[in-house]
């Protein structure tokens, strides 16, 4: 019997629909469909088992493709099963669950199971016919399902944390212990608070590991600090959501851009980071700017819409990440961030990065 939680049946579910529909819908930042982009769909790929099966559209019939026979399926099975899945996808409250009435379809079809094998990040590939260029571009695309938890874009590490030095202010052992005491519902912006009015400031001296340093500078030389005035105003203020980030840190200019003519710097940089983080880069990782097989994201809605997005089209790819996103605080005892330490005689804080999606 196959298992799996509403994000795993999501890709069956895109498989189905997208096959349904037999084109692909483009969306712009507010996951919503841009009128007049829609890539009509050739084929879908998939691997089983290292094997490479086909799904070829048609007119009303899909040719599934791979194995000794060619089967014929007609279109209107998917949809059918496709409606059917959504239903039991929403309506299931398991972690994890079974469709028996799916899983019959699916072994029918060569598809065995949910998540197709991939060495990257590809959960499906598509063959579509872009009408502008009369071309058949190969895209890559990971699934994002919102019919379950918001998944991260950026996964909390110790990879991940920032190290800032307290300035500014002589912290006793007693002050330290009592800071490091606090344990409310924000008790790291309460810490924060508290060094502040010791009389304390925060100035970033550098990720806790290199490797993610030199990720970030090769990204953007000054991407590091930028991300360190990002991650403390969330940890400074109630803000999480990353366009409200950006736009605050803006208006603040802290690296001093010249803005006399309305560029958006910290927009501009804080795009491209996401984007590489979506298609390839980890922070634990040499990362080499070269984009694994997958380039954009198929979003399931929770009305059942599947909506592209794709480095194809880079202009709404990165308009959609940076509107969707928010920093999120992970567990600070996992990671060991957000308490007073001392090193080398110098009183240190340390901030964490993790990236949500909001939906």
């Amino acid at each position: 019997m196959i298992a799996g939680n509403k994000g795993e049946w999501s890709e069956i579910y895109a498989l189905f629909k997208l096959l349904g529909d037999k084109q692909l819908f483009l969306g712009d930042k507010h996951i919503e469909q841009l009128e007049g982009f829609i890539y009509p769909i050739i084929k879908i790929l998939r691997t089983e088992n290292n094997s490479n099966f086909g799904y070829t559209i048609q007119d009303e019939i899909i040719l599934v493709s791979g194995n000794e026979k060619v089967l014929k399926i007609p279109i209107s099975d998917f949809k059918n099963k496709a409606l059917f899945l959504l239903n039991a996808i929403k309506e299931n409250k398991e972690r994890t669950f079974s469709v028996p009435e799916i899983e019959v379809f699916m072994k029918s079809i060569n598809c065995i199971s949910l998540k197709a094998s991939s060495s990257a990040k590809t959960d499906i590939t598509i063959v579509v016919h872009d009408q502008r260029t009369n071309q058949q571009p190969i895209l890559g695309f990971s699934i994002k399902s919102q019919l379950g938890s918001p998944s991260t874009l950026l996964n909390a590490g110790r990879t991940t944390n920032f190290i800032y030095k307290i300035v500014g202010t002589n912290l006793t052992e007693n002050d330290i212990l009592q800071i490091n005491s606090i344990d409310s519902r924000r008790k790291i912006m309460d810490r924060i608070v508290q060094i502040k009015n010791k009389g304390g400031a925060f100035e970033f001296v550098k990720t806790e590991k290199q490797i993610f340093s030199n990720n970030l500078v090769l990204i953007d030389s000054l991407l590091p600090e930028i991300l360190s005035q990002i991650i403390f105003g969330f940890y400074s203020s109630k803000s999480s959501n990353l366009t409200e980030l950006v736009n605050e840190i803006a208006e603040k200019n802290p690296l001093k851009f010249d803005t006399q003519n309305e560029h958006k710097f910290y927009e501009y940089k804080i795009k491209r980071f996401l984007t590489d983080v979506a298609l390839g880069m980890m922070p634990s990782k040499v990362w080499t700017g070269q984009y694994d097989a997958t380039g954009g994201y198929l979003i399931v809605k929770e009305n059942g819409d599947v909506l592209c997005y794709h480095i194809y089209n880079r202009n709404e790819f990165e308009d959609y990440l940076l509107n969707n996103t928010k920093l999120d605080t992970a567990s600070s005892s996992r990671h060991d961030f957000g308490k007073v330490y001392t090193e080398n005689d110098q009183l240190c804080f340390k901030l964490n990065l993790q990236i949500r999606f909001t939906k």
